[in-house]
């Protein structure tokens, strides 16, 4: 893999509730495996993330919750950003879309494309609350979803069948303000034309080209990424507001428009380049690097319910600005379930983040594990307490932690510690470190390609070679009739336990840690496993356990919480 430099994003976090699997297991956990990765090869990588603290999402929870907005942002965005880094998700930058750098930023933004003629001004009937006497954003209105028959689908999306709506295709609308049907009243919004764009976005989307030349590689895009664009696209594109009658957001920056803001989700993507510019300006780099150099690849991380956000709308965005690279890949996530229901924030049928690293504390990885190997890349995905249970005691413990655990234990117990030399080699050993050598290759070309569930897999593959090994040398029955063969196998057993270390960092970095500290490994990079390297007399720590097993009743307490 020749070095290059990236920019990854994570799609932006809500700042209207904490963090939930759902979301981890979406857009945050496959970026800081990949980021990782790219960096364990040397790359140069941005982590783009933050909270979205605008949109009626925001307005209507300090309602509910009976506080000002700033006191709803402020609230959610240092709790999950805390939670973020306790789980060990290593943002280069977790910003905020609420500080005052991100409002000019969307308004030199906004600015610019107006000045191009992107938009179109025009004046249209939109709900109104008489009540309240206020112009409703599409999350202040529900009714029945047209698709499903969900009866409390909002006006942009019903969250039961996840389609992409607008407030005039519900049926029976209503206020979430007052429960009133609203009216229709006469107010002006800028659009964005996204018909005009249908040819180009096609040719970008279906076939990889861009202005005539080859921008990346469609057979690398997840089929669904590609297909429900192609189903948007050949539906016919329609326009869309650009602008809300909020008080809460960035202030649309042009005169007489008291009362309007950005929507949204032209706001939001833009937050990721306000927060590459702070970034930037504290590490000394040039923030135009990562997105305007057409060397630098872009890749958003998000679940599905965003694709036509980061794959049509911002490339149009983008484009029209001038000057931007569009994304390279978009590797979506579907969604996450629940004890095999849909996740729901509203009836607290989630597990919080925050919640579980209070509930498990030292087994952050024990999550991202099964986060990953039960991942929803391309069909929707069921998270089970028991499931859950079962990876940790039967994969983490009983093939990984055991295998480190016998290395560790009878090395310290023949040699005191201390690595033994490797002699003279028999053809198994041969075939055991040529297999190791092709681990790296494997677990790296699977990350490469977004099948993070398979580079997983391997990973285990290779604490189970491990562990196939030892059964099949077994050298405690060798010690004290031949040393010498002994000494090599557990030298071939610590070239195997360094390799985890390293290629266990981008799945599990808390266990990567612990694992470096007992084998006394410094700094080694992803090319360095597969080979020998730690070498002969290296002392090693005594071990530790490295995956606790998970007893029947704390698993029942978690199912208990769930039902309450």
């Amino acid at each position: 893999m020749i070095k290059k430099r990236y920019t990854v994003t994570s799609a932006l976090l809500y700042a209207n509730g904490p963090v939930h699997i759902g979301h981890i297991a979406g857009a945050y956990l496959p970026a800081d495996i990949y980021v990782r990765y790219l960096k364990s090869k040397g790359n140069d990588v941005v982590f783009i993330c933050g909270s979205d603290e605008h949109g009626a999402a925001i307005t209507l929870q300090s309602k509910k919750e009976n506080v000002t907005t700033k006191e709803i942002i402020d609230k959610y965005h240092y709790m999950n950003k805390k939670a973020f880094e306790d789980f060990g998700i290593n943002f280069s930058i977790y910003d905020r879309t609420s500080n005052q750098a991100h409002h000019k930023n969307a308004q030199d933004f906004f600015k610019t494309l107006e000045s191009k003629n992107v938009f179109t001004k025009k004046t249209s009937k939109q709900f109104y609350d008489k009540k309240n006497k206020q112009f409703l954003a599409d999350r202040y209105i529900y009714g029945e979803c047209p698709k499903c028959g969900y009866q409390h689908a909002y006006g942009d999306q019903c969250e039961k069948c996840g389609t992409t709506l607008s407030p005039e295709e519900l049926i029976n609308p209503k206020s979430t303000l007052s429960e009133s049907t609203p009216i229709k009243k006469e107010t002006s919004h800028w659009y964005l034309p996204m018909q005009l764009h249908e040819k180009w976005l096609k040719n970008w989307i279906e076939k990889g080209t861009l202005n005539n030349k080859k921008y990346h590689d469609v057979s690398s895009w997840k089929k669904h990424v590609i297909g429900q664009c192609k189903s948007w696209i050949d539906g016919g594109l329609q326009e869309r507001a650009m602008t809300r009658d909020l008080d809460w957001g960035v202030k649309v920056p042009i005169k007489d428009t008291e009362g309007k803001v950005l929507y949204v989700w032209l706001d939001a993507p833009i937050g990721y380049i306000s927060a590459t510019k702070k970034w930037a300006k504290t590490s000394k780099k040039n923030w135009k690097d990562y997105w305007q150099n057409e060397n630098t690849e872009l890749i958003h991380f998000i679940g599905k319910d965003n694709i036509v956000f980061h794959c049509i709308i911002f490339p149009i965005i983008l484009k029209m600005h001038g000057n931007y690279i569009l994304p390279k890949n978009v590797p979506a996530n579907e969604f996450l379930n629940l004890e095999g229901k849909k996740l729901s924030t509203s009836r607290n049928w989630a597990i919080w983040l925050h919640k579980y690293l209070e509930d498990f504390k030292g087994q952050e990885d024990s999550l991202r594990y099964m986060l990953c190997a039960n991942a929803p890349e391309n069909k929707d995905a069921d998270f089970t307490w028991k499931d859950f249970q079962a990876r940790n005691n039967n994969e983490l413990v009983a093939i990984f932690g055991n295998f480190i655990n016998r290395v560790v234990i009878l090395t310290n117990k023949y040699w005191a510690g201390n690595v033994p030399p490797r002699n003279n080699l028999n053809n198994y050993d041969k075939i055991i470190l040529e297999k190791l050598a092709h681990f790296p290759i494997k677990i790296g070309n699977a990350i490469e390609k977004f099948k993070f569930k398979e580079a997983l897999a391997e990973l285990i593959n290779l604490s189970r070679l491990g562990n196939k090994y030892l059964a099949d040398t077994e050298p405690w029955k060798l010690k004290n009739t031949d040393e010498v063969r002994t000494a090599t196998i557990m030298n071939i057993s610590i070239q195997i336990a360094a390799s985890l270390a390293i290629l266990c960092d981008p799945f599990m970095p808390f266990t990567a840690n612990k694992l470096k500290t007992i084998l006394r490994l410094s700094n080694f990079a992803w090319d360095d496993a597969g080979k020998i390297i730690i070498t002969d007399n290296h002392k090693l720590n005594p071990t530790t356990h490295l995956f606790e097993k998970i007893e029947d009743e704390k698993i029942q307490e978690q199912i208990d919480k769930l039902n309450q």
